[in-house]
């Protein structure tokens, strides 16, 4: 299949905010009152698809308060670039050839920084699983100045994953 089939046949919609295309797939039915970072309960879990095309290659670099776990499932492999707490970057790629170093998931830590990059192919599709589920308010995208005070030694790796 190619993107365009993925993306109907998951009901995928543009990510207004993160870039890419996306679709809720599941909602806990039980919610948590005691999130510190949290002014209402959340749910205990959400998960979404998730895909980046060649015509929407970046998502765009956030952090998130909640962990987040990946799972890869089809296309190209999606490169992930997180900036830790202490400001140490990593780099992994997410896709389905260990053999190449790739890993078929990838668990990202609340209050990491991360992107994620299709630098090659026509899409790669993948899932997530938030918890405590995902809220919006719960994520905050970075500004290009905030790069630049924030982590200025990774402003040359970093600056084409900023939404302008």
């Amino acid at each position: 299949m190619n993107k365009t089939d993925w993306i109907t046949q998951l009901q995928l919609e543009p990510h207004v905010v993160e870039g890419g295309y996306f679709r809720r797939t599941y909602q806990s039915d039980y919610t948590h009152e005691a999130i510190p970072y949290a002014k209402t309960p959340r749910y205990l879990m959400t998960s979404i698809f998730y895909m980046l095309t060649d015509d929407s290659p970046t998502g765009y670099l956030h952090v998130n308060y909640a962990d987040i776990m990946h799972y890869f499932h089809a296309g190209s492999p999606l490169t992930y670039l997180i900036v830790h707490p202490d400001g140490q970057l990593e780099r992994v790629r997410l896709g389905n050839n260990p053999a190449a170093g790739e890993q078929l998931q990838l668990l990202v830590k609340g209050g990491c920084w991360k992107t994620s990059i299709l630098e090659t192919g026509e899409f790669g599709l993948i899932s997530e699983a938030v918890s405590p589920g995902f809220e919006y308010a719960d994520m905050a995208l970075i500004t290009k100045p905030d790069v630049q005070a924030r982590f200025p030694t990774l402003w040359q790796e970093l600056r084409n994953s900023i939404k302008s």
